[in-house]
């Protein structure tokens, strides 16, 4: 990859007649030309690729985002592997760090250990003697980082974004979803009597006598949990999720639990004086199933999730027991990540800022930023000239839109503060130790920003992550240093690609503050409704056009896309692509873009979008994906917004009868 630095040295260097002298940031050996782009654009651009390149043994999917991971994992394994080597004093964040990682790599005394580490934790369920016991256990488990019915995070209001707040959430299940113990199909039961009999053997190693009968109660409870569990599509309702409980109140929503002892243990007693549940009608539910499930149920469900959520750390029996399910079966994936990819994630996971300072130290300078806030400032710009002129919207809602894009908050590359691990002890050789007072270092991390005035910049995602976020309570849109490389972003290449690249990561961001759900936060960050209705009815009809045009699509037969799971990012998807074309429309200041490659700019911006989205991915993790995440495979991230782009048709020569080609008042515009 180039070395950012150098690209912006060359970049200053060239003028404005040498432009053509950068490259045009299209990997042309990728593409297929025997595809007419107007038969298949995403095969068009990525054919070869798609062809040639094979899915590694350790992953279940395989991308450009996941090349561009590994570059980094690489990098940091770089950093680590010199603080093995030189910790630097003790005590001080490299050594803390060095003694992290270090005792993740140490499977051997691992293996020696057995389930010693874990005795304490076993005990503590075995000793239950009563039901307000499971109270003290959810609490417990929240703050080690172990499954349990409901857990709790510390997030800002949506209706008092000056303030944190504490929100419960459903949780407890150990398949990836709901649809995996409720789904009648031949797939999703096959699972379920694979997931029994992993359940069983893993109690098996954990010394559990009568692990068959254990196992069946087990699944028998966790099905229950789910069929009480909201969709992950009403999930996704900041309205409904939005449900404000005074402490002295919570028994509304389980009556027979022991509340007081709950908010005790899990650190929240005397900072909160109200809570936020997501699904109180999960947590009703969940109220009755206390009650009928027996304690011996109980404990046997607390002891398996205990080692379900830590199998990763314990001796190779359990690591490899744990991977042959939830790796192999659940996502297809043959082969465990090497161990010192577990590592890094892990330290990531744990100690990740600390970890991300020393990457954007050596791989991020802060001239690095420069280039790509001229594209933000230019996709902004773009934003707000489409919002005056905006057809369906009233010009009551325009201003208000206006207003909410004017106070977007915008951050690039790394946080200006770090946090700070001086109270977390990471000791040497104690793997599980570690974690265990990691997890909790992060848990009360969270509970110590109550009653204090929200941080306006706070990260949530770490530096060197791929990856770029927007925050409806925050109005903020973030783009993370790791994403900041090719081909997303090439200083090296000329406009166009990178328009079509992190132009359009950019767009997507910031047009999640107007998406489905984003839109229903106002410029300050307050859930509140600042449309007319008409303009909601409007929207709506676009969107619901969107919702149908993405669940025709079908990654694994049988298996359509929820569209309305993914109708945030699909949203973000086709107005960040359009924002980012007119954004570079701007960059040209009127000027005709250079002819690269034989490529024209409007031809290299849509190609420099579909091979950002290249991408394989197995059975098993794609069925997965369908259930679960809210993005939409690549094939019809590409697919599915280019046919609504009007300026893709006029680059490609796209005519009626065309594979491509959807009629003019068929295709959804939304900002």
């Amino acid at each position: 990859m180039p070395c950012v630095a150098l690209g912006l040295s060359l970049l200053a260097q060239a003028g404005a007649g040498e432009a053509t002298a950068l490259s045009s940031g299209i990997a042309l050996e990728n593409m297929d030309s025997s595809v007419r782009p107007q038969d298949d654009f995403y095969r068009y651009v990525n054919g070869h690729w798609l062809a040639s390149a094979q899915i590694p043994a350790d992953r279940g999917r395989w991308s450009t985002y996941d090349e561009m991971r590994e570059q980094i994992n690489a990098r940091l394994r770089q950093l680590l592997e010199a603080m093995l080597r030189d910790p630097g004093p003790a005590g001080s964040e490299r050594h803390k760090l060095a003694d992290l990682y270090g005792s993740f790599l140490d499977e051997k005394s691992i293996n020696a250990l057995g389930l010693k580490p874990l005795q304490s934790a076993l005990r503590r369920i075995s000793d239950f003697g009563s039901r307000s016991d499971i109270a003290a256990q959810i609490a417990w488990s929240n703050r080690h980082g172990v499954g349990a019915p409901f857990d709790f995070d510390v997030t800002v209001d949506h209706k008092d974004p000056a303030h944190y707040v504490v929100e419960l959430w459903q949780s407890g299940l150990g398949l990836p979803d709901r649809d995996y113990y409720l789904n009648d199909d031949a797939h999703f039961a096959a699972i379920r009597d694979k997931y029994r009999a992993h359940v069983r053997y893993m109690l098996q190693l954990a010394g559990e006598p009568v692990a068959a009968e254990r196992a069946d109660e087990i699944v028998a409870l966790e099905t229950r949990i789910a069929q009480a569990q909201w969709s992950n599509a009403q999930n996704r309702d900041p309205v409904r999720t939005y449900n404000r409980f005074e402490v002295a109140g919570l028994s509304q929503l389980m009556p027979d639990f022991d509340w007081n002892r709950y908010l005790k243990e899990a650190g929240i007693a005397g900072h909160a004086s109200y809570l936020l549940a997501g699904q109180p009608r999960y947590l009703n539910s969940l109220s009755g199933l206390l009650d009928e499930a027996s304690l011996p149920v109980w404990k046997a469900y607390f002891k398996w999730q205990l080692i379900h959520s830590w199998a990763p750390y314990l001796p190779r029996r359990f690591v490899d027991a744990d991977f042959s399910f939830n790796g192999t079966i659940i996502k297809d994936v043959p082969e465990n990540r090497p161990r010192w990819k577990r590592g890094v994630a892990l330290v990531n996971g744990t100690m990740g800022q600390a970890l991300g300072h020393q990457y954007v130290l050596q791989n991020f300078p802060p001239e690095s930023r420069e280039r790509v806030q001229q594209i933000i400032a230019n996709v902004i710009t773009a934003f707000r000239e489409q919002l005056d002129t905006l057809e369906w919207m009233s010009p009551a809602t325009r201003v208000a839109a206006q207003a909410k894009l004017a106070a977007l908050k915008v951050q690039v590359g790394y946080p200006e503060k770090w946090r700070d691990y001086s109270k977390l002890e990471v000791r040497s050789g104690e793997l599980l130790g570690n974690i265990r007072r990691a997890t909790e270092f992060g848990v009360q991390w969270e509970l110590d920003k109550l009653g204090q005035p929200v941080d306006p910049d706070e990260w949530l995602n770490l530096p060197q992550q791929v990856d770029a976020y927007y925050t409806s309570d925050g109005n903020e849109a973030v783009f993370l240093a790791g994403i900041l490389q090719p081909p997303l972003f090439d200083p090296l290449a000329e406009d166009a690609s990178n328009y079509g690249g992190i132009g359009v990561v950019i767009g997507h961001e910031i047009s999640h503050g107007f998406d489905d759900r984003g839109s229903q936060f106002n410029a300050e960050g307050i859930l509140a409704d600042w449309w007319t209705a008409e303009d909601h009815e409007h929207f709506a009809a676009r969107t619901s056009a969107l919702v149908g045009e993405y669940a025709q699509f079908e990654p694994v037969p049988g298996y359509h896309l929820d569209g309305k799971l993914t109708l945030g990012e699909n949203i973000a998807d086709n107005s960040g692509l359009a924002l980012a074309y007119r954004a570079y429309q701007l960059s040209l200041a009127g000027q005709p873009a250079p002819k690269i490659d034989g490529l024209s700019g409007d031809q290299r911006f849509y190609m420099g979008y579909a091979q950002v989205w290249r991408m394989l991915t197995r059975t098993e993790t794609a069925i997965m994906n369908v259930k679960t995440d809210p993005l939409s495979p690549g094939e019809f991230r590409v697919r599915g917004a280019l046919v609504n782009q009007d300026p893709f048709y006029a680059a490609f020569d796209v005519k009626p009868g065309d594979p491509m080609y959807v009629p003019p008042d068929e295709r959804i515009h939304l900002w």
